[in-house]
């Protein structure tokens, strides 16, 4: 299985990004990692191998970047208005630095996104951010809200950050043609927010799938079960 290491300059973040590459070619997966994590935390925590079928046929190629959410979200030393805005120059690294250069290595010019807990986030918030760069939106054990980050404080760039509210009046077409994936468990941590999300799309008549799994809890063993089986939903050729 190939793996190869990438560093560079991002403009956008005025810092150096580091990121993990998985596979020699294939459909792009974006997996952000969780709380905090590293660009090789996916691959410590063994999710990768999980994929390496995926990987080795050369139908996937997984895309692991670092996190900045020391710098953001997670920063109690900072303004909630620098966390916010910090995370918004993260959401335009991915966008313009990695999602940019890959999509069109797919038939549909889009990509998948993925992550766990508080990747999980993350990847529900790129996917409905862009829903014309994101064809596949697989979420494990995530959760959707930012404001227990913001002690209480509130602008625009919070609201279009939390999915609970800027989902009621997104419109894009896009959205309805994602496959949106919710994994929980009934021991999840986070499984009334993922209740909360699927009752906002099925509002909206989002087709998603809602996946509970059983007796599981907010784990690295459940996510390696749900990651290779919603990688299935793929559509490789």
């Amino acid at each position: 299985m190939q793996e190869q290491y990438f560093k560079w300059y991002s403009p956008n973040l005025s810092r150096d990004i580091q990121m993990l590459v998985f596979g020699h070619k294939g459909y792009p997966v974006i997996l952000f990692p969780t709380s905090m994590g590293s660009f090789h935390e996916n691959r410590d925590q063994g999710l990768i191998e999980t994929a390496k079928w995926y990987i080795e046929q050369g139908l996937i190629q997984i895309f692991c970047p670092d996190s900045i959410d020391k710098d953001s979200f997670y920063n109690k030393h900072i303004h909630p208005a620098h966390k916010i805005a910090n995370h918004g120059w993260y959401d335009k690294m991915i966008c313009h630095e990695i999602v940019e250069k890959v999509k069109n290595q797919t038939y549909s010019g889009k990509v998948a996104v993925a992550g766990c807990s508080f990747g999980g986030y993350h990847a529900a918030n790129f996917a409905f951010r862009h829903p014309g760069y994101v064809s596949h939106m697989f979420s494990m054990s995530g959760a959707f809200g930012i404001k227990s980050f913001m002690n209480g404080f509130h602008n625009e760039e919070v609201y279009y950050h939390s999915p609970e509210d800027y989902l009621h009046g997104l419109h894009d077409r896009e959205l309805w043609n994602m496959d949106i994936v919710l994994g929980t468990s009934n021991w999840d941590i986070c499984l009334d927010d993922n209740l909360r999300l699927s009752r906002i799309l099925s509002s909206k008549d989002v087709h998603h799938w809602l996946d509970i799994r059983h007796d599981q809890p907010h784990d690295w063993p459940v996510w390696r079960e749900m990651f290779p089986h919603y990688l299935s939903r793929i559509k490789f050729f």
